[in-house]
């Protein structure tokens, strides 16, 4: 289980890097299976942050958020993040793995009852609140917030520049929500982490050339899609066995 949760590891790194999005939701339920839930969180905080600050400082670019959706969801993910660690403390790891299923399947779903559709502004809200309570329960954020920002009409550079702010924001807020309520077990062992960065290194690295190819072929939107029901299924037959 341990190698497995690596290469997950690793595919979810790649993928981020590809898309903005998809690190947690790849990585997650093997991570939840190979460790304690607590630990799982910390370690997919801490190297989720490490994913997105490649992603912003290494490509000899100037990343290009939308600000204001970001300072939205972020002051709205603080305290949905703080009832998070209740929602964490109170489900094993089994039924925090089917929860993150169940999460993706109504994100998949909202996202096609929504297709063609502006998504308001105000949806950023619950948005900010639904992506903090899930980054300290099970640390996949980017589904609501990818069907909110999908909605409104971003070029897939913006999308995947201003998710990856917020997911360094989330992380902020996922470590603070964590402390203040005195999850110390979330604190992830140092020579994991260790272990860990260069696989996160080396899925950040093939993962980069994949985007040019998709914001140029369309398939942008189809391939977030596509990772989402990944995920479920990863996490279906992770909870099942």
């Amino acid at each position: 289980m341990p190698l497995l949760a690596a290469a997950a590891v690793a595919a979810g790194a790649a993928l981020q890097s590809a898309t903005g999005f998809g690190f947690s939701v790849v990585a997650a339920p093997l991570v939840f299976a190979a460790l304690g839930p607590e630990e799982a969180v910390g370690l997919l905080i801490a190297l989720g942050t490490l994913v997105n600050v490649l992603t912003l400082a290494t490509e000899r670019r100037r990343p290009d958020p939308v600000a204001r959706e970001c300072a939205v969801i972020l002051a709205c993910a603080l305290p949905g993040a703080v009832a998070g660690v209740a929602v964490l403390r109170a489900l094993d790891a089994v039924a925090l793995q089917v929860a993150v299923s169940v999460g993706v399947v109504a994100t998949v779903v909202a996202r096609r009852l929504a297709a063609g559709r502006r998504m308001p502004g105000w949806v950023a809200v619950p948005a900010g609140v639904i992506a903090g309570g899930l980054t300290t329960s099970t640390t996949t954020a980017g589904p609501p917030v990818i069907v909110y920002l999908l909605g409104r009409a971003l070029e897939p550079a913006r999308v995947r520049d201003t998710l990856t702010v917020v997911f360094l924001g989330l992380s902020a807020v996922g470590v603070i929500a964590l402390w203040v309520t005195g999850t110390r077990d979330a604190v992830p062992d140092a020579t994991l982490v260790a272990i860990l960065v260069p696989v996160v290194v080396a899925g950040h690295l093939a993962g980069r050339p994949l985007f040019a190819r998709l914001a140029r072929s369309g398939k942008y939107e189809p391939v977030l899609t596509a990772a989402l029901l990944v995920a479920v299924v990863a996490g279906l037959a992770t909870a099942l066995v």
